[in-house]
């Protein structure tokens, strides 16, 4: 008898769920139905759904404003399409993933129980605009699917490998253990599915691939990858470390926030009893990042303006990015078999890839002009030119994906 797993991945403004069938154990996910609801926090929401030919797209929901709302929403609609055989009621849905972007130190995925979701509470001080969203759903799921055993998938635990000495911030060592203050890096289910994808096309084994991966969309990151386990990555204690995205500053200076308001260190009005922002925080995750440059969160649009304000953002953008993949290359001395571009941006933006290999040249990497104005249609795809010393790809990442499968594999998880 075939099984139904939820791929949840709850945002900050959108909620997306991903409908796999699985025959047996060992056997891969396949996916029935996709379903999203975004804008949450730019009402009206809007829901997009597909399910073979049946399509919806961007269609306006009223009296939709959280997560939880959105969850139910889209659960809703899956049990009362009667085209959706395998989903004939809620009882049908026999797990339920859930991408948790702050897993602490947890070095995999973990069933849900309640030490673990109190875990994951105190987790979301450490991380509270990202971890705050994803337990809403949680709790929704036990609430409304009891019979459905829920797995937390952590963003933070393909790093569990980053080195000390990488990983370790240069302050009082007794105050970081005990405040769990280090690098824990994020985006790691993506960089799980790419890593895995990557070293099948390039038909190699996964404890051989060396690659320097880059997922760039409204969050952005890079991330070496030796072995096919982590060696670094950009982000750091919290995703806002590391490269800038559409409302978050990257790095800086830490003193600048200071500088920039006198009450920094004060609640910031997005507060609330299940989250606790100081008014630092809320500037540099989301009054920062291209928005605060441009007015727009929308990069395709900032890559196509003349503007001298869309021009900046792009450079910096484009510089930082260079930045990581040259200090990448040296950890991974020169020992690369490809530069992945994945996320949103790195699958569509085709002047920021071309701009990034130019001047990566000295490396070894060079674009093909042609391939690189194609749509991209596979998982991976090759975009160097022949001849160049390294690859560089293009990969689709899915981490619904990445979780069903995840689950569909593993006994402990599965049974």
């Amino acid at each position: 008898m075939s099984k139904v797993i939820l791929a949840i991945n709850a945002g900050s403004s959108s909620v997306k769920v991903s409908v796999y069938k699985v025959n047996g154990i060992q056997q891969g996910p396949i996916c029935i139905a996709d379903a999203q609801i975004a804008g949450l926090t730019a009402p009206p929401a809007l829901f997009t759904y597909e399910r073979g030919s049946e399509k919806i797209k961007n269609q306006k929901i009223e009296h939709i404003s959280s997560q939880e709302n959105a969850f139910e929403y889209i659960l809703n609609h899956l049990v009362n399409d009667h085209a959706l055989l395998e989903v004939s009621n809620k009882d049908s849905i026999t797990h339920s993933c859930h991408r948790v972007v702050h897993g602490g130190d947890y070095p995999a995925a973990h069933v849900i129980d309640s030490d673990t979701y109190h875990h994951l509470e105190d987790l979301t001080d450490l991380a509270p605009l990202h971890n705050a969203s994803a337990l809403a759903i949680v709790k929704t799921c036990v609430k409304v699917l009891p019979k459905a055993k829920n797995i937390a998938y952590f963003d933070t635990s393909f790093h569990a490998t980053i080195p000390a000495a990488i990983r370790t911030y240069p302050i009082d060592q007794k105050i970081a253990e005990r405040n769990k203050l280090r690098k824990y890096g994020f985006h790691g289910i993506s960089y799980a599915f790419i890593t895995r994808s990557v070293a099948a096309f390039l038909k190699k084994d996964i404890d051989k691939i060396n690659i320097i991966a880059l997922h760039l969309g409204s969050g952005a990151s890079a991330c070496a990858i030796q072995n096919g386990k982590s060696l670094d990555n950009s982000m750091g204690l919290t995703p806002l470390a590391g490269l800038p995205g559409a409302t978050r500053s990257g790095s800086i200076d830490p003193s600048l926030v200071f500088h920039f308001t006198h009450k920094a260190g004060k609640p910031s009005p997005n507060s609330s009893s299940d989250m606790h922002i100081s008014d630092a925080e809320n500037i540099l995750n989301k009054l920062s990042g291209w928005k605060a440059l441009t007015g727009t969160t929308d990069f395709g649009k900032i890559s196509s303006s003349d503007s001298p304000e869309c021009k900046l953002a792009f450079d910096l953008f484009l510089d930082r990015i260079v930045g990581y993949i040259g200090c990448y290359y040296v950890s991974l001395e020169g020992q690369v078999d490809a530069l992945v571009f994945a996320g949103g941006i790195g699958e569509k933006g085709k002047l920021l890839r071309s701009k990034i290999i130019e001047k990566c040249r000295c490396l070894g990497f060079t674009l093909d002009e042609k391939k690189n104005e194609q749509s991209i249609d596979h998982v991976v795809q090759d975009l160097g030119k022949e001849g160049a010393k390294h690859q560089t790809l293009v990969c689709q990442t899915d981490e619904q994906f990445e979780m069903a499968r995840g689950c569909a594999t593993d006994p402990k998880l599965f049974g």
